[in-house]
């Protein structure tokens, strides 16, 4: 494991220490979490950018077109009036 200072305003900080208060954990544990659910989004989206350089616009919409236009929308998908 290691260790580094890290420098916060004081209302990162305080938001911290009362988030790790109601979640009941250290703060150490709660900023942790909280770069480790960051980087983890950055990621996600890392992953769907490189994804939609690659995807093939023309061929989706085709499929799409290939679809009966008088098919009804499956239960819930219905478009909100």
């Amino acid at each position: 494991m290691s260790n580094f200072a890290l420098r916060l305003p004081d209302h990162i900080m305080e938001q911290a220490k009362e988030a790790s208060a109601e979640d009941k954990i250290s703060i150490n544990q709660m900023l942790a979490t909280l770069i480790a659910e960051g980087l983890g989004h950055r990621r996600g989206v890392r992953m769907m950018r490189e994804r939609a350089a690659r995807a093939n616009v023309d061929a989706a919409l085709a499929i799409l077109d290939a679809l009966p236009a008088d098919l009804p929308p499956d239960a819930g998908d219905e478009l909100r009036k």
